[in-house]
């Protein structure tokens, strides 16, 4: 039996604020990526509407657009015909860059799309927005406020509102944080060949099972597995019904092979005895 490790004063304190220090980071990243993606939609908007103005483009042209930027950033949501042209009604709602920067890219994209729908001039619709900003309120609340005309209860004065970000803490900073369309915006195609394998691998799951051959079946995907102290993740798990036994499949997507893979089957084999194993198949396994 191990004994129980004596924690030295002061370590909870240290805890608590790396804890705060790890979330506020997290905050400020996500921010940051918020900021450049809103930005980057905003600039698409812009030249589409220039376009529009000296050549005619029209909705066709748009939808061709939206096609070939979709083939060449496959899985990202945010180039669908729909999207580009809020794009479009964003540039076209706020024309000067310089708002765009203050205030517009400090809002999750899901804000500003809300608030073009809902909110049809200009001052209402920066109202909203800085009061977004200023309450850290989340898609939900922000369209709840608009539909109760808060503005009009409130008084549209703008010289209240002080806040440049959202609160760390706010539910306006954990969506952002879970915002889809910023994982989307940092989806690059080399350093997640091997998610993206898996995933596939995954989506058309009965193609593989029957590629395996008779007597497969799938346990999960990305297991985790303990080997001392250390945390590793099996890309793949299948167990063999008539072998009875475990298949780990590891996806290496052209990496060449590291001298400690040579001893990864070992280590698969001995996690997988200690964290998976019926007592029946440890003791048939040794």
């Amino acid at each position: 039996m191990h004994k129980s490790l004596q924690l030295p004063s002061g370590y909870q304190e240290l805890l608590q604020e790396l804890k705060g220090r790890i979330h506020a980071a997290q905050v400020r990243a996500a921010l940051a990526v918020n900021r450049e993606l809103v930005l980057l939609y905003w600039s698409i908007g812009r030249d589409i509407l220039a376009r529009q103005g000296t050549e005619g483009w029209g909705t066709r042209v748009i939808d061709r657009l939206a096609r070939d930027l979709q083939n060449e950033f496959p899985g990202i949501e945010g180039f669908s015909p729909r999207s580009l042209k809020y794009m479009r009604a964003l540039a076209e709602a706020w024309p000067e860059e310089a708002i765009v920067q203050q205030l517009i890219a400090q809002l999750p994209w899901g804000h500003n799309v809300r608030v073009l729908d809902r909110v049809k001039d200009r001052p209402t619709r920066e109202w909203y927005l800085r009061a977004a900003l200023e309450h850290g309120w989340s898609q939900n609340v922000l369209v709840h406020m608009i539909s109760g005309q808060l503005h009009e209860r409130e008084g549209k004065a703008l010289t209240n509102f002080k806040r440049n970000l959202p609160p760390p803490d706010s539910d306006m900073a954990q969506q952002i944080l879970r915002d889809p369309y910023n994982f989307d915006f940092l989806t690059l195609a080399d350093p997640f060949a091997e998610r993206e394998l898996e995933r596939g691998l995954l989506i058309h799951l009965r193609d593989l099972l029957l590629e395996l051959g008779r007597g497969f079946a799938f346990v999960g995907s990305q297991v985790p597995l303990v080997v001392d102290d250390h945390s590793f993740y099996v890309d793949l798990l299948f167990y063999h019904i008539r072998l009875h036994c475990y298949f780990v499949i590891e996806l290496l997507c052209g990496r060449p092979h590291k001298r400690s893979s040579v001893a990864q089957p070992v280590m698969w084999r001995s996690a997988m005895r200690a964290a998976i194993f019926t007592p029946f198949q440890y003791l048939n396994a040794t």
